[in-house]
């Protein structure tokens, strides 16, 4: 019960100074942002764009100084790819928890080009953060209900196109193109309703990614093939500020893209798309399996 009390007050102070961490940063950020939009020349602009970058990159340093020195967390990463600031990446990751992405940045931070996270459009609304996002060209993708498509069908291609506008702006230079492919956060009552085939994931949708490689052409040479297994089970945001995750493991598999998925055409060509859906699914089953084989190792409980 005392540790349990004393977590929370660990959680409180967390949160207040990722807070103030946040805001202070936040400041530089909008004067950032006012300065580019005034900025009448592109190379101005994108040297403006450059510096937004690097208070985006503060912030997550502080995050992950915090992570390191304030908080006993057990890392068992597994990195065998080469990484490179000044390379293309694709990367896909399964999805548990908000302490997914700072897990990612994790393995990640300042060894590849800034993480662009494809975000959902009701986040551009949160203070300082969904600026921050809209200011770094993160895509924002609005989801719609079956139902709602059933009735508005004229808005079910909306996620592709913000997809392509987006990547476009990541042709210009070297970008890291994440996306969650589950598209939400794994539970088990969305495992049910999914009735999905894996033990351990939701299933996967290939649209997304497939629009990504066909945007961006031979850019990509590999996918980067995230594996996330919380062996004492999914944390919440909340136990992250609390200091209740205790360990972590990372596993990733350099996964080649065929060739012609680049020149495929998804939306249109039926073959092509089980051809994308066959490959996403084989990778899904692989990292199913790999994710069962660590908590078996463990001997925890099934996530």
């Amino acid at each position: 019960m005392f540790s349990r009390i004393l977590s929370s007050l660990v959680g409180i102070f967390a949160a207040f100074t990722l807070l103030i961490h946040t805001l202070t940063l936040g400041i530089f950020l909008y004067l950032l942002i006012i300065i580019r939009l005034l900025m009448p020349f592109q190379g101005a602009r994108e040297t403006v764009q450059l510096a937004i970058v690097e208070v985006a990159r503060l912030w997550i340093g502080g995050v992950l100084w915090w992570m390191k020195h304030m908080q006993s967390i057990k890392w068992d990463i597994d990195c065998p790819i080469e990484l490179n600031r000044e390379g293309w990446y694709l990367i896909t990751a399964n999805h548990q928890s908000w302490a997914d992405i700072f897990v990612l940045f994790e393995v990640f931070h300042r060894k590849i080009p800034l993480l662009k996270f494809f975000i959902k459009k009701e986040m551009a609304k949160v203070p300082v953060v969904g600026q921050a996002w809209w200011a770094l060209d993160f895509p924002f993708m609005q989801r719609h209900s079956r139902a709602y498509l059933e009735k508005h069908p004229e808005k079910a291609g909306q996620d592709l196109e913000a997809t392509r506008k987006a990547c476009e702006k990541f042709s210009r230079s070297p970008t890291s193109v994440m996306n969650f492919l589950e598209g939400t956060r794994f539970t088990q009552t969305k495992h049910k309703e999914q009735q999905s085939p894996y033990r351990h994931l939701l299933k996967p949708k290939a649209g997304g990614i497939a629009y990504t490689i066909q945007a961006l052409g031979n850019r990509f040479t590999a996918l980067s093939n995230v594996t996330i297994v919380y062996p004492n089970g999914a944390p919440s945001f909340w136990d992250l500020m609390c200091g209740r995750l205790r360990e972590v493991i990372v596993r990733i598999e350099n996964q080649p893209i065929p060739s012609h998925f680049a020149t495929g055409d998804y939306q249109n060509d039926a073959q092509f798309r089980k051809e994308v859906q066959q490959w996403v699914g084989s990778l899904w089953r692989a990292k199913d399996e790999m994710i069962e084989q660590a908590l078996q190792h463990k001997q925890y409980p099934p996530q």
